[in-house]
């Protein structure tokens, strides 16, 4: 289904949420590749810092906040200017989303873009703070097949310990909010399959422009935008010199998974699979073996999976030891 046209003169930021392996990075790479759009990756801005430090018209729990985000390494590739931001901010609505906005305003000031994006993992469970910061915001949540992400995850770990129960739960997490907020947010959030992006780029980036309110670039295809993630053949995302992104990943969880994760993505999440477009394949493993092992043990550590996620969200993150910055001063070198 096409997305409705937004008015051009919408300002708001860009989003990119979903699981790993689903495509994020490389909706990354193509919108980084946008004339008007300054993209960063990974900040987990939601997650770690919106709401942490109370009301930042206290000037004690702004200086707190602010010291935090100049300290965390993930924010460093934006160069952020603590002063700068520090006198910026207090001229106008102590709000988080004002302070958020203008790290990445500095950003995308310095490469020469009018907006700005970020892609974080799972900021789909956040849907409803970014629209009460951001009303003119639009949210890309990337999707993809249950059992070719569950085949990518495989592939890139290299681990043969299944753990398709927390694999599935993590899926199912992920595309049952985003379809709450697709209903909820009509017009500002819009669910992409990976498989739509990978066989038809072009198109499906049209109709993405469409959505965000931008002119649709050749240059997007190019992905220079994203030079970390740039390679010939053999990279992630195909062959860039004819413009094309890979399709080897669609379908390779048959050649991947064993019959009985199959089945057990099929049955746990197959409700959530055909809403979204995807067919199911009806394997047929051991039964003996799979209604005896697999399907109990797998569904434990799915629901034990999606409890603690859930627990974990409401309870709050802090960063990581390993992500912080011994002082602002390690940011500006």
């Amino acid at each position: 289904m096409s997305p409705a046209r937004v008015p051009r003169s919408v300002p708001g930021p860009v989003f990119i949420a979903g699981a790993d392996r689903t495509g994020t990075t490389l909706m990354f790479a193509l919108l980084a590749s946008h004339p008007n759009i300054s993209m960063v990756r990974r900040t987990n801005m939601w997650r770690y810092f919106h709401r942490r430090f109370g009301d930042l018209g206290d000037p004690r729990n702004f200086d707190r906040c602010l010291d935090a985000m100049s300290r965390y390494r993930r924010l460093h590739p934006l160069h952020p200017d603590p002063e700068r931001i520090r006198g910026e901010f207090l001229e106008g609505e102590p709000t988080y989303g004002r302070l958020f906005s203008l790290f990445f305003e500095h950003h995308a000031e310095r490469a020469g873009k009018t907006r700005w994006g970020d892609k974080s993992l799972h900021t789909e469970h956040y849907a409803e703070r970014v629209f009460e910061e951001f009303p003119n915001a639009r949210i890309i949540h990337m999707i993809r097949d249950p059992r070719d992400r569950y085949a990518s995850v495989r592939k890139r770990h290299r681990r043969d310990l299944s753990r398709v129960g927390a694999a599935t739960g993590r899926w199912l997490d992920s595309t049952t909010v985003g379809r709450r907020n697709r209903a909820r947010f009509s017009g500002r959030y819009l669910m992409v399959r990976y498989e739509d992006l990978a066989r038809d780029p072009e198109r499906t980036l049209r109709s993405l422009c469409d959505f965000i309110g931008e002119d649709y670039s050749p240059a997007m295809l190019s992905m220079e935008g994203a030079p970390r993630h740039r390679g010939g053949g053999n990279s992630s995302f195909g062959d860039l010199e004819r413009g094309a992104i890979s399709t080897r990943g669609i379908g390779r969880f048959a050649a991947v998974l064993s019959p009985s994760e199959i089945a057990f993505i099929e049955l746990v999440a197959g409700k959530g699979m055909s809403a979204l477009g995807y067919e199911r394949m009806g394997a047929n493993p051991p039964r003996l073996r799979y209604l005896g092992g697999t399907l109990p043990f797998q569904l434990s550590r799915m629901i034990g999976w999606m409890t603690l996620a859930r627990i974990n969200r409401w309870r709050g993150a802090r960063v990581p030891r390993a992500r912080v910055s011994a002082g602002p001063q390690e940011a500006k070198g």
